[in-house]
């Protein structure tokens, strides 16, 4: 070999030099499968610090959810699986099970909530207004803050 030769290192000489760089994500641990149409996925908690939360499971059942098996999705077997018990063969990580319900009963259910959201506020401006002075009006302006959603 002679002095003035360069040698080529391997490192120089492999494909990651020419691939673009990857942006990392941290893994999720709630990544879940999409829907189907007209269907929203949901997170239910089945159980916490050991104890299995019937009643909150039941509930959910009763208001119109169901669980998502992992044989649905023969596609992908990534998402993390409930592998005995009660629950085996459902998607769901760390006491918390995979639910869908349909859209239009999602919606519904959400109206639901406005209106009785509205009802009690009312109710209390109600309240308020009967023991008002007429030396002193009450003025009701409403204002919220929305702190990591979307404003609609």
């Amino acid at each position: 070999m002679k002095k003035n030769e360069k040698i080529t290192s391997r490192a120089a000489t492999t494909r990651t030099k020419t691939e673009r760089p990857k942006e990392y994500k941290p893994p999720s641990s709630l990544d879940a499968p999409a829907p189907p149409d007209g269907f929203r996925h949901r997170w239910i908690r089945a159980e916490s610090q050991g104890f299995i939360d019937g009643k909150n499971i039941y509930g959910r059942l009763r208001s119109g959810y169901e669980l998502v098996r992992a044989d649905e999705y023969d596609d992908d077997d990534s998402y993390p699986i409930v592998m005995d018990g009660k629950y085996a063969g459902v998607i769901g990580v760390g006491g918390l099970l995979l639910a869908r319900i349909p859209e239009e009963l999602a919606q519904s259910r959400i109206d639901y909530q406005k209106r009785q959201t509205e009802g009690q506020d009312e109710a209390v401006e109600n309240d308020l207004l009967k023991d008002q002075d007429k030396r002193m009006p009450m003025k009701f302006e409403r204002s919220s803050k929305n702190f990591g959603g979307t404003k609609k």
